[in-house]
């Protein structure tokens, strides 16, 4: 049984030969145009691929059922936008925390939360990079001066870390990279406009 956003779908499962030919089957369909699948479920649990296209090893003989949800790209820009702001403040709160921690010397608890501060970064500039995208967003110099900002200063840090230089690493998030987080506010309170509009034109 296949089951796409609560409808059970007229596709069989024993058409297919393993996972990846199915979700691209699915995928191909007219009505799913413009849609992004946001969960997989097989047999009643959550499917996600731990390595690049684990879904080709997965046999359709060993599927009962699989369901997708998905849902519209302009409904994901504006949930997108709406994240952003959530994860500014993380950003903003967490550099702060950081070089505070790296000024006392607690170099393994700062270290662990600077991890987690790189990965909340890329998530942001993942994220951005997708509404840039699919919204067309480009044209909006102080967006892209912001991107370019953040991108050379993340690659910075990268590179001061490997120094283990944590002195020079505190000062460039408390002097650098806070600052230009905070800038990040304004412009995303913009983005989230430009996606509304772009949706209204649509």
């Amino acid at each position: 049984m296949i089951i796409i956003d609560g409808q059970k779908s007229d596709f069989n499962i024993t058409n297919f030969t393993n996972l990846d030919e199915l979700l691209i089957g699915l995928m191909s369909m007219k009505h799913l145009d413009n849609r992004i699948v946001t969960d997989v479920l097989v047999n009643d649990e959550a499917f996600s691929e731990i390595y690049p296209h684990q879904a080709e090893d997965v046999d359709c003989r060993d599927i009962q059922k699989v369901e997708i949800k998905t849902m519209g790209v302009p409904e994901m820009g504006v949930n997108i936008a709406r994240e952003l702001y959530k994860v500014i403040r993380l950003m903003s709160e967490g550099s702060k925390q950081v070089a505070d921690l790296f000024r006392r010397a607690d170099d393994a608890e700062a270290l662990e939360m600077y991890q987690d501060l790189l990965d909340v970064t890329r998530d942001f500039l993942a994220m951005i990079g997708a509404l840039r995208d699919e919204f067309a967003l480009s044209a909006n110099p102080q967006f892209e001066d912001a991107i370019n900002d953040l991108s050379e200063l993340f690659t910075e840090m990268l590179e001061v870390q490997e120094n283990e230089d944590w002195i020079l690493l505190s000062d460039l998030l408390e002097y650098e990279f806070h600052p230009l987080v905070e800038r990040w506010k304004s412009i995303v309170a913009q983005l989230r406009e430009d996606v509304r509009k772009s949706i209204r034109e649509g």
